[in-house]
């Protein structure tokens, strides 16, 4: 092993603190068996998904984008975010310890479920919204599979979204290993998918019409600022695993293997599938008279109910990789930083999926016909706005606290004993990320152009260099 990679010699010193259990525990050498082929995987996995086909029209229809300026952000995008998942992937590696252990460090073991809460409950959401699209498709799937289904209405879809919550969990339950099988033999599968699907669609759409399509914003508006709002709503779109990426850079066998795996995997891998769903968005209106910017419902259309069935097969294995990956491990985590010796993997894992149930009960009433309103579609840009200006300062903080404050050197043990320099709140953390997280609330209620309005518009940002900032200055005023 590299000289950057640490093993905790014995955890008898604090295998009896509340903040202690083995799902917590700092990994072993032997548990480091991922290389930048299974981080790639991970990557793969996690980015192949609908909310990443549908970020183009998105952009498009809410930043006041065109399609070649979209596809640029999403790229640039994730270009950025590259660099906060590196840097808090680092001391997982290093250190072989999950992300809420990791906030203790600047927060303190109590003040730590604060920002580990909020990051959960954004978990819980995305995972609700996951399986609220795994159960559209095995909705569709069964339509192609049981006679009669098409009878049930809604209340098919919402079996769906119960049958899918129930896979998810299992896996989780299985443990990391199954994880990391599942996104390596998911990744190329859905690779050829992708091919197939993007080939479909360039041979029946007309490309030129549909990368040509100008922009939808006033004439005479400028570009940056549109192009800004947008970038903050794609970096938003990792911003919560920018948080949590310790979770799995903790099983790298190293710092170069974490690095170069999230390098290959994501970037490119995000900007395709972004790229896909554009060309076949644009493909169903030459199709079906209609703009379809839902991958699910598209191929549903289709007419050959045999190539349905394999498509919603391979889409339902997606999201299943990207929603135990992406949403289900950090909640567990995080709920389990609450109380160690109470909360365990198995009790985290269905807190998680239960929270995620009450976060859609409305959308599942909607969908069974109880409710009327709009979709999941109509409020995903503010969502992901709203969220990144919560999780910027966070990820500001942390990177500021270990590579500025502690120097890249953590006592490991005393992020879990009770009584020590990380016990109780860390009032420097706290109010590092209550600043801007208070300035960005503010912001919402001013009109565009306001100083605080530009706080919450490019919140992931702002909040991030002010939270940073801020940590730094109070650690050496209260040394």
């Amino acid at each position: 092993m590299q000289e950057d990679i640490h093993e905790l010699n014995s955890i008898e010193e604090i295998k009896n603190e509340p903040g202690f259990n083995e799902d917590l525990a700092p990994t072993t050498l032997k548990q480091r068996t991922w290389n930048k082929w299974h981080i790639a995987s991970l990557w793969v996995g996690m980015s192949i998904c609908i909310p990443t086909y549908t970020l183009g029209g998105i952009l498009t229809a809410y930043f006041g984008l065109s399609v070649m300026e979209a596809l640029f952000t999403i790229f640039i995008a994730n270009v950025v975010v590259l660099i906060p998942l590196c840097l808090n992937a680092i001391p997982g590696t290093k250190y072989g310890i999950p992300f809420p252990v990791l906030l203790r460090s600047s927060f303190g073991i109590k003040g730590s479920n604060i920002p580990a809460l909020v990051r959960a409950v954004v978990a819980c959401g995305w995972f609700g919204i996951q399986t609220m699209f795994g159960g559209l498709a095995i909705d569709i799937l069964f339509d192609n599979l049981i006679p009669g289904w098409e009878n049930l209405g809604g209340y098919g879809q919402v079996i769906g979204f119960f049958i899918f919550w129930t896979l998810n969990i299992y896996v989780v339950l299985k443990g990391s290993e199954s994880i990391k099988i599942l996104e390596t033999v998911s990744a190329p599968l859905l690779l050829i998918v992708s091919a197939v699907l993007l080939y479909w669609g360039s041979s029946v759409a007309d490309l030129g019409q549909v990368f040509g399509a100008p922009a939808n914003r006033p004439e005479d508006a400028g570009f940056f600022g549109y192009f800004f709002a947008a970038l903050t709503a794609m970096v938003g779109f990792w911003a919560t695993l920018a948080l949590n990426i310790p979770d799995f850079s903790r099983f790298a066998e190293s710092q170069k293997a974490q690095i170069h795996g999230q390098i290959i995997g994501l970037p490119v891998t995000m900007f395709l599938f972004s790229a896909l769903g554009v060309i076949m968005t644009g493909a169903s209106v030459s199709i079906f008279g209609e703009a379809i910017a839902d991958p699910v419902t598209l191929i549903g259309k289709l007419e050959s109910g045999f190539v349905v069935v394999i498509l919603m097969i391979m889409i339902i294995l997606a999201t299943i990789s990207t929603n135990t990956a992406a949403n289900i491990v950090s909640p567990t985590n995080d709920f389990q930083n609450i109380s160690a010796k109470l909360i365990d993997r198995r009790r985290g894992v269905l807190m998680t999926g239960l929270v995620g149930i009450l976060l859609m009960a409305w959308d599942l009433m909607r969908v069974a016909g109880i409710v009327s309103g709009d979709g999941l579609e109509g409020r995903y840009a503010n969502w992901l706005l709203g969220y990144s200006s919560l999780l910027g300062p966070v990820a500001g903080i942390m990177i500021a606290d270990f590579f500025i404050v502690k120097k890249q050197e953590l006592e490991v043990t005393s992020l879990y004993k009770s009584q020590g320099v990380h016990s109780g709140y860390n009032l420097n953390g706290i109010i590092a990320w209550g600043v801007p997280v208070i300035l960005a609330i503010l912001g919402t209620f001013q009109d565009q152009g306001n100083l605080l309005r530009g706080l919450y518009d490019y919140g992931w940002f702002t909040g991030f260099l002010i939270g940073a900032v801020i940590y730094v200055i109070l650690n050496r005023v209260n040394k």
